[in-house]
Parts: C-alpha cells; sequence; structure tokens
C-alpha cells in the first residue's frame, strides 16, 4: 500500500511555510489505518524487549495505545500542561513553529525500565526529545523511536543521534 498518496498535504498549518501533513486521511481508510499499524508492529520488533509504551498527545496516542496492545505492553500518555490529573515533571522545548511544553506523571516510569517511544511524525525531533529526557530523569532507558512518518529532510533522525528510529514511510 501507498501510504503517501493516501496522506493529505495542509500548506501554511499551522503557520504559513509549514507543509502539515494530514494524517486524518489515513485514520479514516480502515485498510490504512490497519496497514499502518501492522508496519509499525513489524518495525518496532527490532527494538528487541521493552517495557512500555510512551507516546504524546494527541497523535502519538493513536498509535501508541493500539501498539501497546498489539505488543502486550503498558502506555504513558505524555500531555500538555494542566492535562494529567496527578503530580507531573515536565520538560520544554523547541518546535519547527514555536515551543511547547510536556508532562509526564511522576511515577509513570520506574527507573531501569525500558522504554519505547511512538508517535505519528518525527520532523525536527524536538517533542521526541523532550520525551527522552523525561524518560532518563525518570530513570528510563529508551529503546529507540517509532513513528509512522519520517521528514527526513528536517534531519530529526540525526539530532537524536545514539538513539534508533524507525520509520514507515519517510518523505
Amino acid at each position: 500500500m501507498d501510504l503517501k498518496a493516501k496522506f493529505r498535504h495542509v500548506p501554511d498549518f499551522p503557520k504559513e511555510g509549514i507543509d502539515f501533513i494530514d494524517i486524518t486521511t489515513v485514520l479514516q481508510d480502515a485498510e490504512a489505518l490497519k496497514y499502518s499499524l501492522e508496519k509499525m508492529k513489524e518495525s518496532m520488533d527490532e527494538f528487541g524487549d521493552f517495557d512500555i509504551i510512551v507516546a504524546p498527545e494527541a497523535r502519538g496516542f493513536i498509535f501508541g495505545v493500539p501498539l501497546a496492545y498489539m505488543a502486550g505492553k503498558g502506555f504513558v500518555p505524555v500531555r500538555k500542561p494542566g492535562k494529567l490529573p496527578y503530580r507531573t515533571i515536565s520538560f520544554e522545548y523547541n518546535l519547527e513553529y514555536g515551543t511547547s511544553t510536556l508532562e509526564i506523571h511522576e511515577d509513570a516510569i520506574k527507573p531501569g525500565q525500558k522504554v519505547l517511544v511512538v508517535d505519528d511524525l518525527l520532523a525536527t525531533s524536538g517533542t521526541t526529545e523532550s520525551i527522552i529526557r523525561l524518560v532518563e530523569k525518570m530513570g528510563g532507558e529508551v529503546v529507540g523511536v517509532q513513528v509512522l512518518i519520517e521528514l527526513s529532510f528536517l534531519k530529526g533522525r540525526e539530532k537524536l543521534g545514539k538513539y534508533k528510529v524507525r520509520s514507515v514511510v519517510e518523505i
């Protein structure tokens, strides 16, 4: 299946100069969604054993929860400030179009836990790097990063250095 053909490109969103890749067209297509999840699961098997999946809101949840289910693992949400009900730790980071902050429950990752980070897209790596910093601050070990789409021209993989990155579609 050609997933690239399924994505909708929205120019100048959320600001001028950004070519937003809309995955809702994949989510609406049962076959494309199933294919995406199966390919992500196959790809993430390359990371070996891990204990838990961590993913950011909102689109990371779309893939993180079913992949956790498919792998028989737990899931930890990473959210914007004020969205998690328990005590949190936070990390501020840069995006392609501004800054943001992410939070995780302070007891979500146990020291020594092996963590797989899942998201829909890897661009400049700001979100992914912040999740890695949160996990490591809590004593977790990041085994890798699994994404559906990688915008390779933004060189996010290079910025992640030692971390293994797997993507299903490279743009």
